[in-house]
């Protein structure tokens, strides 16, 4: 056996590998990103349901990387539970597109916007939800992993919250194939038969 291989006498502490490692970095360094996009924008906000909207998330969001910094420094439970994030909204969406100007970058902080808010943290959301994905199938410490996997669902609800809100005010418009197109393709699949894997 190599003199570097251990088996399971690595203090919970320590139980992370390489990989690991590095994602989780990046994972953290996302999140911190997130707050600080969220703390830059907050004051650019008119939409009163959007600030409430962000102060929910901005809460969110800091809870669960506390969670995350002390189970990746620990590799125990974090002294607080990982927990749902509660959408405020319907999810009702409004379908095709309307007319609308071009979306062109600012060119000044004074041109940010409440649509310019949402949408850059929208792409913060998502970013963080792909991450936490792709991080957490690297992890090998079992608690680490539980407390990312937990909070990946409240990073995609958290965009799917601010997406709604951008649909209602006409800033994510959602096209539609025609009905004859969306039909052919919701029936190209069947279901598989329940059947067991065939023995070769």
């Amino acid at each position: 056996m190599h003199q570097n291989m251990q088996t399971g006498q690595i203090s919970a502490q320590l139980n992370h590998g390489g990989h690991e490692m590095f994602d989780v970095h990046e994972v953290l360094s996302g999140t911190v990103g997130a707050l600080n996009l969220y703390t830059l924008c907050q004051g650019h906000v008119q939409d009163q349901e959007l600030k409430a909207m962000l102060s929910r998330h901005y809460q969110h969001i800091t809870k669960e990387y506390n969670a995350c910094v002390q189970a990746f420094q620990t590799g125990k439970d974090p002294a607080m539970r990982t927990e749902s994030y509660k959408m405020a909204q319907d999810n009702d969406f409004v379908y095709g597109l309307k007319p609308a100007q071009p979306v062109k970058p600012i060119q000044s902080v004074t041109e940010l916007n409440d649509q310019c808010v949402s949408a850059l943290l929208l792409g913060t959301l998502k970013s963080n939800a792909s991450s936490r994905g792709m991080a957490t199938l690297e992890v090998t410490n079992p608690v680490l992993r539980r407390v990312l996997a937990d909070g990946i669902p409240n990073w995609i609800e958290m965009a799917y919250e601010l997406s709604i809100w951008q649909n209602k005010n006409h800033y994510y418009q959602v096209p539609q194939l025609n009905q004859q197109d969306m039909t052919s393709m919701m029936n190209a699949y069947a279901p598989a038969p329940q059947s067991q894997l065939p023995l070769q």
